[in-house]
């Protein structure tokens, strides 16, 4: 009987121990969770739409597709300065491929063709909401050397969907040609001459305002212009209406 109740005890020890055992195990295993999977936050980008409507003012010269430029600091252009080789190619040529890859733009935009006397155009601009806002306008008046119309920098931060502003603009030189009206230097369709020319032979080399045509009929004989293509200030009208 002892032998018997020794065996017994013996194998109840060993249950137990293997009892512990296993439940030591299970107390060191580690708790695995499932990860937890945050979906990102997509922000949508706050679009400003702005409509352009360009109206020309001249009686006798064609004017080159409007070019727009966004951006925030620095204008494409500043009266009294050197003008940039886009700024130059689009006052000489019309032009305004080189002038609307400006670095420092948040967007550009190109009206389709050029505006003739007394005609009016609409291009829409749209860019991202930004705490400031300019906006920057430029093109040529065809039947001249190197003269542009346009404003430097509009600031449009502050205006709500529906308002507008109105501006109009003056007759710029680009200081990149000299004003000689030849028949071989003015583009436009009064003389059909030669456009974008690297050299700049205007000792300016500025942007000024421009002295107006002299013409054919009043002192200047090679000249290929006439008192048609003559132009008083203002040349051109724009208006800026925020529509979105």
């Amino acid at each position: 009987m002892s032998s018997a109740n020794n065996l017994k005890k013996s194998l109840l020890v060993l249950a137990l121990a293997t009892t512990l055992a296993a439940c030591s195990d299970n107390d060191n295993d580690p708790v695995v969770e499932e990860p937890v999977v945050v979906e990102p936050i997509v922000v949508e980008p706050v679009i400003n739409e702005f409509t352009i409507t360009f109206s020309n003012l001249t009686a006798g010269q064609p004017l080159s597709p409007l070019s727009v430029i966004a951006f925030e600091d620095e204008a494409p252009w500043t009266f009294g300065t050197t003008a940039s080789v886009g700024l130059e190619m689009l006052a000489e040529s019309g032009a305004n491929e080189e002038y609307l890859s400006y670095e420092s733009a948040l967007a550009t935009v190109s009206a389709e063709g050029g505006i003739g006397p007394g005609e009016t155009t609409t291009v829409i601009i749209s860019v991202e909401d930004q705490e400031t806002l300019n906006l920057s306008f430029a093109a040529m008046l065809g039947n001249t050397n190197d003269t542009f119309t346009g404003l430097s920098l509009v600031d449009v931060s502050s205006l709500e969907v529906g308002d507008s502003l109105m501006s109009t603009t003056v007759a710029y030189d680009a200081g990149t040609e000299a004003n000689t009206e030849t028949a071989e230097t003015v583009p436009g369709p009064a003389a059909s001459g030669e456009g974008f020319n690297e050299i700049r032979d205007d000792t300016a080399d500025i942007i000024t305002m421009h002295p107006g045509i002299v013409s054919n009929q009043d002192g200047l004989s090679t000249s290929a212009l006439g008192v048609e293509h003559k132009f008083d200030n203002p040349v051109s009208k724009i208006v800026i209406t925020r529509t979105q």
